[in-house]
């Protein structure tokens, strides 16, 4: 894992030393000229020897300061690639590898290889955060504690592994809390769910009355009182 710090500012290192080189290339084709510069692309066999002469000037001029700036960094290093490209294949790649081989200048593809590929990824978004597009256009990302070299795309412990920190083995979690007791239900609940059994309920002017048992409950100790009966007076007697 990478220190962020630290890669930011070999980025911006990075950016100016390439960003640089592309300046000065550019400044050098207006001090010449446009002109003769498209003179000297139409000598090399470069096609449209003109427009390839302006492209290349400003955009090795403006790109390589949007370089150093780090402003727009996808499309300045793009277009700086296509011109290195157009160079190698039309100009450099036919003189081989090397500019200066047992000194005499053979005007070979290293430096635009090597300047066209780094533009390519600081396009891909190598630049780093000291650039203009992260203070304009860049989100806030979380900050990272004060040592820790993790970068903020640094993965989240699993399950498994935070279940040792819980008391737990590997591979067993706790168990969810149950839903009906945390959370009460808030469809309603039909008559079918409330009443059980409804096979021995009579129907009285819209209640239910439950019909008498005809076997006494076991459950049931209170003595049966016996019926009362009127007891007829004696006959008074005549004496």
């Amino acid at each position: 894992m990478r220190n962020r710090p630290i890669y930011d500012v070999v980025a911006l290192l990075a950016r100016c030393g390439v960003g640089t080189v592309f300046v000065a290339h550019g400044w050098q084709k207006i001090q010449v000229g446009v002109t003769a510069t498209g003179r000297n692309l139409d000598a090399m066999g470069a096609p449209f020897p003109t427009a390839a002469a302006v492209y290349s000037t400003f955009v090795e001029l403006l790109g390589g300061a949007a370089l150093i700036l780090g402003l727009a960094l996808p499309a300045a290093g793009l277009l700086l690639f296509l011109d290195m490209a157009g160079a190698l294949i039309f100009v450099h790649a036919e003189h081989g590898l090397f500019l200066v081989d047992n000194g005499q200048v053979q005007n070979g593809f290293e430096l635009v290889l090597v300047l066209g590929l780094a533009a390519l990824v600081f396009a891909a978004g190598a630049g780093g955060r000291l650039t203009l597009d992260h203070r304009l256009f860049g989100r806030r990302e979380p900050a990272l504690d004060e040592g820790d070299d993790e970068p903020p795309w640094r993965p989240v412990a699993s399950e498994e592994t935070r279940a040792p920190e819980r008391g737990l083995p590997a591979g067993e979690f706790p168990a969810p809390p149950d839903a009906e007791k945390t959370k009460p239900s808030s469809r309603p609940r039909l008559a079918g769910e409330m009443v059980t059994d409804t096979s021995r309920d009579v129907i009285v002017a819209g209640k239910k009355k439950p019909a008498p048992s005809s076997e006494p409950s076991s459950g049931d100790t209170a003595p049966v009182r016996p019926a009362r009966t009127r007891k007829k007076p004696a006959p008074k007697s005549d004496s």
